[in-house]
């Protein structure tokens, strides 16, 4: 079961609510520019990039090629432990508040447990529910024999 982080937007009538799964991100090993360039991290990119580069040229001066590849592996898994803390870094930096935490098995559980706690999420649209069609009242019995399970009228 993971834990995730629920965030909510700086102004509540977008309606949009973030939920931030903590955990290893295995997407963010393999490729940790592109992973925090998806998730719209531009400074984190950038310093990663940045760090990326200053290895690979301080490594290539010094001839520590062995060395540069055991850092850039730290950073990506840097990024794959952190990236959930960086996520949230990011967004409290955009506005951003934290309203809770929420464990669940996928962020599908997740939603339905935090909304179930507290309230249903803003509406899209203004409209009601159509109403639901009334029943037809039941037959007057007619006092004729009834098939099946009912009894018949005037017997005990």
């Amino acid at each position: 079961m993971a834990s995730y982080v629920v965030m909510e937007p700086p102004s509540r009538s977008d309606g949009e609510v973030r939920f931030v799964r903590d955990g290893f991100y295995v997407f963010a090993l393999i490729l940790p520019f592109i992973w925090l360039l998806w998730h719209r991290m531009w400074i984190e990119a950038l310093l990663v990039f940045a760090l990326a580069i200053a290895l690979s040229v301080g490594g290539e001066l010094a001839g520590l090629q062995g060395v540069t590849m055991g850092l850039s592996l730290l950073i990506s898994v840097y990024v794959a432990l952190e990236g959930a803390s960086l996520r949230v870094a990011a967004l409290r930096r955009q506005g951003w508040r934290e309203s809770g935490v929420v464990d669940a098995t996928n962020e599908d559980e997740a939603m339905l447990r935090y909304f179930e706690a507290h309230g249903e999420p803003p509406a899209r649209n203004d409209t009601p529910p159509p109403e639901t069609p009334r029943p037809a009242p039941p037959p007057a019995s007619s006092g004729a024999p009834a098939l099946g399970l009912f009894s018949y009228p005037d017997r005990r």
